[in-house]
């Protein structure tokens, strides 16, 4: 018996007596005002603390009042919608330029991006013999575990790693940001040949190329990909790279930069919160559900049969039985997800390239039909739009890009995003955050062994 993977009898035991003595009155909360995941009923999170990297806009405020309005994303008070029509119409790639703007403020010159994209070039790359000696050798069935743990060796190399002066932590995000397409798929190769018994293909990465080729390069076994693959993947990265202080993994970025920790073990930490479904695995759930769907609805352009398995996800009747439409609400948006918006406009010339123009409808379909469903079903208190991870995974699975991937590709862009707040945060940090948690329990006496 597999002493790491078996519970037993004993920890069944365990587990009931833990679940017995630790769950909470839920009244309790509304009792003490308590602003249960940082948000109140409306969505609006509560205020702790400040940032010039990206903002949200999802409501606009009158007399106190808040009115829903179309989602904004601001990256240093850039409109996203604007930074990308701008280098697509320059026919260009966008991340690096959107990295550059997040970690530094400003948008770069042609001197400044090229430089920057040089630095990239030089950065990607990875300690002698890590390949072999740190991925291939502990190959994992989930690659954020891989990315974190790769993540964690390269502190063993850095010599500086403890240094969390300014230009250090820059040049240690930046070099991140280079090496983490390289780490999640020499990662996705290891456990594709020793877990799924495939040949091991390990691509160098060329560094004349974007963030994006060098993805769909390393990844593929002839390493060839279309133009218009490469300039999608690229929107992507863009619309994945930053999304407010306040999200779960770049607050998690946030809290673990005030300790003073170094940069490995604060990006480490972020990637645990980024792999939660709840977080950067939502557009696999998004994948899953309309494999499932397509298997029930057997006429894709009927819209009677597509609201009749919608009623049965809020019913817990079908998929996972979770009660949830997946890609469908925001914790923030309401009416519309600008990262959604911008996907959308190119998710459909893709599935033209791919032939996958019926499966795009369906896609339109349920983004039309879900919030009527929902606001049928459900007392909400803000609108239901779909949201980024809504056409994300679609976008992933036409791009051939394994479900092992997914969420790997999410961090690949964030970096950008944790590395500029990582920043923001040692630069302007007083004290370490330590939010507060009221203390429900009843006081006890201690009691001797022999009276328990």
């Amino acid at each position: 018996m597999n002493p790491y993977s078996q519970v037993t009898s004993k920890i069944l035991e365990l587990a009931e007596v833990c679940q017995k003595n630790s769950s909470i009155d839920p009244s309790l909360y509304g009792k003490y005002d308590v602003k249960r995941g940082l948000r109140d009923i409306s969505g609006r999170g509560v205020l702790a603390g400040l940032t010039e990297i990206s903002e949200i806009q999802s409501y606009i405020l009158e007399d106190d009042e808040m009115i829903p309005c179309d989602g904004k994303l601001y990256y240093r008070g850039y409109d996203i919608e604007q930074i990308v029509d701008g280098f697509i119409k320059e026919k260009r790639f966008g991340f690096e330029e959107v990295a550059y703007l997040l970690m530094f403020g400003e948008l770069p010159n042609r001197k400044e991006l090229k430089e920057f994209q040089e630095l990239l070039g030089e950065y990607r790359t990875l300690p002698t013999n890590f390949v072999r000696d740190v991925i291939l050798k502990a190959p994992s069935a989930d690659m954020m575990n891989t990315l974190a743990r790769s993540v964690l060796t390269l502190y063993s190399y850095d010599e500086t790693a403890d240094d969390i002066s300014i230009p250090n932590v820059i040049r240690q995000c930046i070099q991140l940001t280079a090496s983490f397409p390289l780490m999640s798929v020499y990662g996705y190769q290891a456990y594709n040949h020793y877990l799924e018994g495939n040949s091991l293909i390990i691509h160098t990465p060329d560094p004349t190329l974007s963030t994006a080729e060098n993805i769909l390069r390393l990844l593929r076994p002839d390493g060839k990909y279309t133009a218009l693959e490469a300039k999608i993947l690229d929107v992507a990265l863009v619309l994945h790279a930053e999304h407010g202080g306040g999200n779960n993994s770049t607050f998690t970025t946030h809290v673990v930069s005030s300790s003073g920790t170094d940069t490995y073990s604060t990006i480490a930490a972020s990637l645990g919160s980024l792999k939660g479904p709840k977080h950067g695995g939502a557009n696999i759930k998004v994948v899953r559900m309309f494999e499932d769907m397509k298997q029930v609805v057997t006429d894709w352009k009927d819209e009677d049969q597509i609201t009749a398995y919608l009623h049965a996800l809020l019913s817990k009747e079908a998929f996972d039985k979770a009660g949830l439409i997946y890609g469908m609400g925001h914790a923030v948006y309401s009416i519309s997800d600008p990262r959604a918006n911008i996907f959308k406009r190119f998710v459909e010339s893709l599935s033209i390239e791919k032939g996958k123009e019926e499966e795009f409808q369906l896609y339109s379909a349920v983004e039309r039909l879900a919030p009527k469903v929902i606001g049928e079903r459900r007392k909400i208190y803000k609108g239901v739009s779909a949201n980024i991870d809504f056409y994300s995974g679609f976008v992933y699975s036409m791009l051939d890009l394994p479900l092992q991937l997914y969420t790997p590709i999410f961090a690949i862009a964030r970096m950008a995003g944790w590395g500029a707040h990582r920043v923001e945060e040692l630069i302007n940090a007083g004290k370490i955050i330590r939010p507060a948690y009221r203390a429900v329990q009843e006081r006890q006496e201690y009691q001797k062994m022999e009276d328990r």
